[in-house]
């Protein structure tokens, strides 16, 4: 018989029971309110939800925030807005079927005056600029038409009519390139989040150039929004509420209104329509008073959809690629605006006094080439400083040769100290570093050429011609020729520090920021200078050249401040001509000069691609802001034509 084995579990206590039966009814009674409310949700008033979500949508509309102005140093105004009513299409509220876009761009174009492939093209090259945003189609379109699409807009889905903010420019074409244009943010500055676009949501209007681009943070403002209840149709519900937007700030530049324009005339008057740009700076502090490059461009039509036609107009150098910004991006030969370098690098060194008397015969032996002043023109016995006044290129051809042997490449060195082939670090951007050529350089450049040949298997990529640094190149650099490239920023920084006794200044525009009521918010502080030891005596002698260069008959430009009567004892002008060759082009002409007024000192630097000498182009056209800026009326002619 087999014997059953006992049950040894304790039994459940009274207690316990009581326990598990609480628990268990607690948790019926809690799965029984969720069933009985999720039933009464999806089945008694579910209808009544799905109504209300279709019904009480919220959308956001964005209110665009006015830019701030920008003004001149006096308040004048630059820069401003002005409301313009715009059509756009929002690419996906289109229709999915190919028809019935076709059909849309056709009813657009009715309504606009454009051809239905004109509205398609803008589109497609709106969304591959800007994939999220919203195309512009056109600007400034009149209340009739804003009307007419308001009343149709069942015939235009995805089409918008948007009152909005652009930019206005009084003065059109001045200063264009410094100023710079605005546009929307775009894909790839989407993707680069640094401290310059951090933060800047889709659709956001832009700094995209000059100063527009550099000071974008004060004037961009911040968008404000409308909240709108739209039902399930897309149709306005009602009103919530509004997040008004902030404009801008008012951004005050360094620039003189008057100035400005005096010098784009000039540079147009007297370039007879040549390239060519311009910069006037204070040398006291750095303070850019103007700056100009022609040819120029309107900014405002960065403003409306921009053909691919008028871009490439913008960019192509036979029209003198207008975007380009000559004052800071072009970088050329100098000519003999450089000279006051290579007299200061022979008296620091000690290959040459100021009094020692050099006989320029017109023509120098230099290795086995034979170097000759313009037209081989003999100046007979001249010191440092008649060498400056007449500008005499066997003077500076010797010094070249003397400077040559001597370690440490004494001349690129104080070329360097004094502002050229780096960047002054303006508050724009795209500016050029230049060049100075040296032994170092010539041999970077000839590996250059060697692994370009390599790679693509051709006898010369045109880099360089691979040999190296010589004399020749030493007293080519001696006259501002051969490799040497520099801006008429970084010259006018360098005349500045003739001037000011050695300090190499940071040129800038921002002056300060202030509110629309033109009350100061923040000042923007110039940025420290640095100072290079020039000596006194040295000093004084190239400024004495510089000067009878001027003043006194023989002087490069003498005849063109004599002719038009200047008052010297007034206003003493120090300037130096330059005409530097360019292979393949006519001569590109230089005048870079000052004026050491107690009140108002003024550098000028003036270059005209092609222009010829310095004194037939660049020195009138400069001459005429220096007139300008101190209320002085002259006429200035084009000077003698026998001298650099």
């Amino acid at each position: 018989m087999i014997k059953v084995p006992e049950d040894r579990r304790p039994p459940i206590t009274p207690q316990l029971a009581v326990r598990v039966a609480v628990l268990g009814g607690i948790a019926l009674v809690m799965f029984g309110i969720i069933f009985f409310r999720l039933w009464y949700l999806q089945v008694l008033s579910g209808d009544q939800y799905v109504a209300q979500a279709n019904g009480n949508q919220v959308r956001e509309q964005r209110i665009q925030a006015p830019r701030g102005d920008i003004v001149d140093r006096n308040g004048e105004e630059l820069v401003s807005n002005r409301q313009a009513t715009v059509v756009q299409i929002d690419p996906g509220k289109l229709p999915k079927d190919s028809a019935a876009k076709r059909l849309v761009y056709r009813r657009l174009g009715r309504v606009l005056h454009m051809r239905p492939s004109t509205v398609q093209l803008r589109l497609v090259r709106a969304r591959k600029a800007l994939p999220y945003a919203n195309a512009l189609i056109k600007t400034d379109v009149s209340d009739a038409v804003m009307a007419y699409i308001e009343e149709h807009q069942p015939d235009f889905p995805g089409v918008t009519v948007d009152n909005i903010y652009v930019r206005r420019y009084p003065h059109q074409n001045l200063a264009a390139q410094l100023l710079g244009y605005v546009g929307q943010i775009n894909a790839q500055q989407l993707k680069d989040r640094n401290t310059h676009y951090a933060g800047i949501p889709q659709g956001t209007i832009i700094g995209q150039a000059g100063v527009e681009w550099e000071y974008d943070r004060y004037l961009r403002g911040r968008d404000g929004a409308n909240l709108l209840r739209v039902n399930s149709l897309g149709g306005r519900e009602g009103y919530m509420r509004q997040r008004p937007p902030v404009p801008g700030h008012q951004l005050r530049l360094t620039i003189d209104l008057g100035l400005q324009k005096a010098g784009q005339q000039a540079l147009a008057t007297y370039g007879g329509g040549k390239p060519g740009g311009f910069v006037a700076l204070d040398p006291r502090n750095g303070s850019v008073l103007a700056m100009g490059s022609y040819p120029s461009f309107d900014p405002s039509v960065f403003a409306r959809p921009l053909s691919e036609s008028t871009y490439k107009s913008l960019i192509s150098t036979s029209n003198g690629a207008p975007l380009i910004n000559r004052a800071i991006e072009g970088a050329y030969p100098t000519g003999s605006t450089f000279k006051p370098i290579t007299a200061m690098a022979a008296l620091s060194t000690g290959v040459v006094t100021p009094g020692e008397v050099i006989n320029d015969s017109g023509c120098i032996q230099v290795g086995e080439a034979q170097r000759c002043n313009a037209g081989h023109e003999a100046n007979g016995a001249v010191d440092l400083t008649q060498a400056i006044k007449v500008s005499s290129d066997v003077y500076f051809y010797t010094m070249g040769m003397r400077l040559n042997p001597l370690s440490g490449q004494p001349l690129q060195r104080w070329a360097y100290r004094l502002g050229l082939g780096h960047r002054t670090k303006l508050d724009l951007p795209s500016e050029a570093s230049g060049t100075i050529p040296d032994a170092a350089w010539r041999a970077h450049r000839g590996q250059l050429e060697a692994e370009c040949e390599r790679k693509h298997h051709v006898p010369s990529c045109g880099i360089s011609d691979k040999r190296p640094w010589s004399m020749g190149d030493e007293v080519n650099l001696a006259i501002g020729q051969g490799d040497l490239q520099a801006s008429p920023l970084q010259m006018a920084v360098l005349y500045s520090a003739i001037e000011n006794g050695g300090r190499i200044v940071r040129p800038h525009l921002g002056e300060e920021v202030d509110d629309s009521q033109g009350r100061l918010i923040q000042k923007i502080d110039p940025p420290a200078s640095r100072r290079v030891h020039m000596d006194g005596t040295f000093l004084d002698d190239i400024r004495l050249g510089l000067h009878e260069a001027a003043s006194s008959p023989g002087g490069t430009s003498a005849d063109v401040w004599s002719a038009a009567k200047w008052p010297q004892n007034r206003y003493p002008v120090f300037g130096k001509t330059g005409t530097a060759q360019r292979i393949g082009q006519n001569d590109q002409s230089w005048y870079i000069c000052y004026v050491p007024d107690p009140s108002r000192p003024i550098v000028v630097a003036m270059t005209i691609e092609q222009g010829g000498f310095g004194a037939s182009a660049a020195a009138p056209a400069a001459a005429s802001m220096i007139a300008h800026w101190f209320g002085v009326k002259a006429h200035f002619a084009a000077g003698s034509s026998k001298t650099l």
